[in-house]
């Protein structure tokens, strides 16, 4: 959730995604870790959801309606916070709100197989994409491709807006499936569940490391191009739209490795990002806004006047930013670290409110 902040405030700061310092690099690159760990982990928690109700109908209607909500959320008041203006005539965002709210939908049908079907479901599409989904989409309408996998800008009609797919449903709804299944993982005695939490993030680390030293499968995007970035970032320049089996094994496979960990925070730092882990929806559609308002703070100190840059389209169909505009690197921290700060009392004043009313619609938020 932290992470995920970084990121946007990238986005308004103009710096360019990945790139061309190492600096700007892993701003961008740790911030990768984000969408996996959603997908992923949004299927876990469905599968513990699901235990507790004990009805896989009900859990079934559950993962429909949020699915539907997140849809209608994206295409609105996300669309919007992201904006500021209302040019929906050109521009309509599938972001990764967008994304999850399709597979959580998909989900809703495939919690009816056994845990071990989807579970190799999930690692099927996750391990294969890569090689079959160019050719089996070949002979659908390119609207249908990208929605599925390719993304990209869709028209909508003749004079219709565009939708710009950012985030496809596959391998997605792979990851989600895979991360479904790993629920039951969570639920066995910790030693054993960290054992496997080990063996599964080592290994996915080790692979990834064999595949894209072999550079033979796995991502469309060899790290052997020529290219004035270092070899070492080029490494690492894994492809994330639509994300490749080496972008996931290199994002899953420290997720991973790490969570024995994490389930072990404590103290007051553990309390503290784990109040954001208790609203993370709330936490999305307030921080979009906020990072938004704090860029425009930051255009009328630096400029004296707020920049119409920033009423553009933004993340994907917004120009370059006008000379002068973008920031330094350490100011997009001391704004990241700033927001963070901000959004935590939100976030807790909301997390008890949920906690006192937990049979309510305040559960879908």
């Amino acid at each position: 959730m932290v992470l995920m902040a970084l990121d946007h405030v990238r986005v308004y700061s103009g710096l360019p995604a990945g790139g061309p310092t190492p600096g700007i690099f892993f701003t961008r690159w740790i911030t990768h870790f984000v969408a996996p760990a959603f997908a992923f982990l949004a299927g876990t928690a469905a599968y513990l959801h699901g235990r507790r109700l004990a009805d896989r109908g009900a859990l079934a209607r559950y993962l429909v309606s949020r699915g539907l909500l997140l849809l209608v959320f994206e295409l609105t008041v996300i669309r919007i916070s992201w904006t500021f203006n209302l040019d929906y005539a050109h521009y309509i965002l599938a972001g990764v709100i967008w994304m999850l709210g399709w597979c959580m939908i998909l989900m809703a049908a495939l919690i009816w197989l056994p845990t071990r079907v989807i579970a190799s479901f999930g690692v099927i599409v996750i391990i294969a994409h890569n090689a079959v989904m160019g050719r089996l989409l070949h002979a659908v309408p390119d609207w249908l491709g990208q929605v599925l996998y390719f993304g990209g800008p869709i028209q909508l009609g003749h004079d219709g807006p565009t939708l710009m797919v950012l985030y496809s449903i596959v391998p997605w709804i792979g990851v989600m499936a895979a991360g479904y299944a790993f629920g039951s993982v969570m639920l066995m005695e910790t030693p054993r569940r960290d054992r496997i939490c080990v063996a599964i993030g080592a290994s996915a680390i080790a692979l990834f490391l064999l595949l894209r030293g072999l550079d033979v499968y796995g991502d469309p995007q060899s790290w052997h191009r020529d290219s004035p970035m270092p070899a070492a970032l080029r490494f690492l320049a894994t492809t994330k739209y639509p994300a490749s089996l080496l972008f996931l094994l290199m994002t899953l496979g420290p997720l991973l490795l790490l969570l024995p960990l994490a389930a072990r925070a404590e103290g007051s730092v553990g309390r503290f990002f784990s109040t954001f882990g208790r609203v993370p929806f709330f936490y999305y559609l307030i921080h979009i806004p906020l990072i938004h308002l704090a860029a425009m703070a930051v255009s009328l100190v630096r400029e004296g006047h707020v920049d119409p840059w920033l009423f553009t389209n933004h993340p994907m169909m917004n120009p370059e930013p006008p000379n002068g505009y973008t920031w330094s690197l350490p100011l997009l921290y001391v704004v990241f670290f700033l927001i963070v700060a901000v959004l935590y009392f939100p976030c807790r004043w909301y997390a008890d409110v949920k906690a006192r009313n937990r049979d309510s619609l305040l559960r879908f938020l």
